[in-house]
């Protein structure tokens, strides 16, 4: 693809990318928050709203009065912007929509994180998945929040990128090795549930020309390629994720809010749940990313670049 921006040999390309990209991203995670009247019927302004933000900072925080128990409600928001290919994971309801929730007796959701109260490390959902199974965008709705905690943190992967490259472009080029990181195989009693996963961090679609990334922050159940760069790499995200940068964004999500993004980093705190009214969020994976009609255009300066509604 001409002047990519990804492209490590292209500094040009990088460079203008990189300027446009700082001009448009959101300062605060007030920016990020669109309020819609009903997120399963969005106006066109409000669709609009929420993909020039995710054509920015590759997400958005809607905010809207629908508190009703309804599973529609990401399929249908997702299917407005664009994302149609579901991922039912195995740990997903049968119409592929996960209800996070603290899960309780037996089954095989008590054994994994996202269904106890406990906190969750930075990660991008899907990082156990083989590339040709990536999770591209994912909707994470809020019918119920905890009594007390479970806030979250989200930085655009694109800035994290950015913050990688800028100190040693070395550290990017580490990454995108397709031996960086291994996520160990997963066994049961029926034996190998699932297989080793061996692939890039950062990686670039060939059809879009746009980034993922693949990360977590667990240091147990995984492997990172031993050598010098990788190695820094790894240790300056740690750093970067647990500081105070100002790409970082924490919020908590009240009922009918919601997250749409293109897999960013995201983190969870631990809570505390009312017995009465235990927290729920619906979670909806997808293998496309968000689109929309959004259109390049030529620019006499990165601000007037950025994609807008108005």
């Amino acid at each position: 693809m001409d002047k990519h921006p990804f492209d490590l040999d292209n500094p040009a390309a990088y460079q203008q990318w990189r300027d446009t990209k700082r001009a448009c991203h959101p300062r605060r995670a007030e920016d990020l928050i669109v309020d819609v009247a009903d997120p399963r019927a969005l106006s066109q302004a409000e669709r609009d709203r929420l993909l020039a933000l995710c054509a920015n900072a590759n997400m958005a925080i809607y905010r809207s009065p629908v508190v009703t128990e309804d599973k529609a409600i990401p399929r249908l928001l997702a299917a407005r912007l664009g994302l149609r290919r579901l991922d039912g994971n195995w740990l997903a309801d049968d119409d592929g929509i996960s209800p996070i929730a603290v899960a309780a007796g037996s089954g095989d959701r008590p054994a994994f994180i996202p269904y106890t109260n406990r906190p969750i490390k930075w990660h991008t959902d899907g990082y156990y998945h083989p590339q040709s199974r990536q999770i591209q965008a994912m909707v994470l709705h809020c019918v119920r929040r905890a009594q007390t905690g479970g806030e979250s943190a989200v930085m655009d992967h694109e800035m994290a990128y950015i913050a990688l490259r800028e100190v040693n472009p070395d550290w990017v080029r580490a990454l995108m090795q397709p031996d960086a990181m291994t996520i160990p195989e997963r066994t049961d009693e029926d034996g190998i549930a699932r297989a080793e996963q061996t692939g890039p961090v950062f990686s670039v679609d060939a059809a879009s020309g746009a980034l993922h990334m693949r990360y977590t922050a667990r240091t147990r159940s995984i492997l990172w390629k031993d050598d010098a760069p990788t190695r820094a790499a790894v240790a300056f995200l740690e750093q970067l994720l647990a500081g105070e940068d100002s790409s970082v964004f924490r919020l908590t999500l009240q009922p009918g809010m919601g997250l749409v993004c293109n897999n960013v980093l995201h983190d969870r705190a631990g809570f505390v749940d009312d017995p009465a009214q235990p927290r729920l969020l619906y979670r909806a994976r997808y293998l496309d990313r968000i689109s929309g009609e959004i259109y390049e255009k030529s620019a006499s300066s990165p601000r007037e670049a950025c994609v807008s509604s108005y």
